[in-house]
């Protein structure tokens, strides 16, 4: 695999450590507004990146079914969105703000439900720099390995503070700080994981690819829609959610139009 694809696999990983290493270095857990505009940024981010890095693209390489070019993306966005339905039915874990696990009732801890959480919202993500991977890779779409690398950056730069939001209330519940920065590092290691599964499937067979961005697409907006801006928009009424919305959609729209 070349060092390019290893690179841009990693790098969201990287960001979301830096953001749990924050443990070590901050004594008090993230005020409510602060948690909310990162959230709000993430959402943003994830929601310009679909846009911009998968659906677009999907579409431009099924451009020789002219009319019927958008059916692929149609599909497999559908597809992710099913996906992280049953994945959020199945798999237990706790949201920030709830107090009611999801998924299949389990005696786990509730540091470990919260970390799941992340993790759940973590892999489309992956799922996503692998499927944009393998356009590069194949030769096949329109895809650039700068345009490739303004994704990586860009879930990397919103997991820097989703780190520092896993991390820091878990150290706030008395857990150590060593033990606060490892769960939340591990938050992020489906990243690479599902980065390089979907490039194992979808590097090989190029007629996948359009399916592989799409479905990904849709695993990122199903994240947006069920957790993220319900979490932004928690509690007492504020705009700065939104306003954090909009920058991330702005900066990632930026990253990939100006890289790609």
């Amino acid at each position: 695999m070349p060092f390019e694809i290893w690179r841009g696999i990693w790098i969201p990983f990287i960001g979301t450590t830096l953001g749990a290493a924050c443990v070590f270095f901050m004594r008090r857990a993230l005020g409510n507004a602060v948690q909310r505009a990162l959230t709000g940024f993430a959402a943003g981010v994830m929601t310009a990146a679909s846009v911009w890095s998968l659906l677009i693209p999907a579409m431009e390489q099924s451009a020789h079914l002219e009319g019927w070019a958008f059916l692929p993306a149609f599909i497999g966005f559908w597809l992710g969105i099913l996906f992280l339905l049953v994945l959020d039915r199945l798999i237990p874990h706790l949201h920030r703000n709830d107090q009611q696990p999801e998924g299949i009732k389990s005696g786990l801890q509730k540091t470990t439900l919260l970390t799941f959480a992340v993790a759940l919202h973590n892999l489309p993500e992956g799922m996503a720099v692998g499927a944009i991977y393998a356009g590069w890779l194949s030769g096949e779409t329109n895809v650039a390995l700068s345009g490739a690398l303004a994704l990586s950056i860009g879930i990397a730069i919103q997991n820097f503070p989703e780190g520092a939001i896993i991390s820091m209330p878990l150290r706030a519940e008395g857990l150590s700080k060593g033990r606060s920065f490892l769960y939340g590092m591990l938050s992020g290691i489906v990243e690479p994981a599902g980065a390089i599964l979907t490039l194992m499937l979808a590097g090989f067979i190029t007629p996948v690819l359009p399916y592989a961005l799409s479905f990904a697409a849709g695993a990122m907006i199903y994240v947006v829609v069920e957790e993220l801006i319900p979490e932004m928009s928690a509690g007492e009424h504020s705009n700065l959610g939104t306003i954090f919305f909009a920058l991330g959609f702005s900066v990632m729209m930026a990253l990939d139009v100006a890289l790609g």
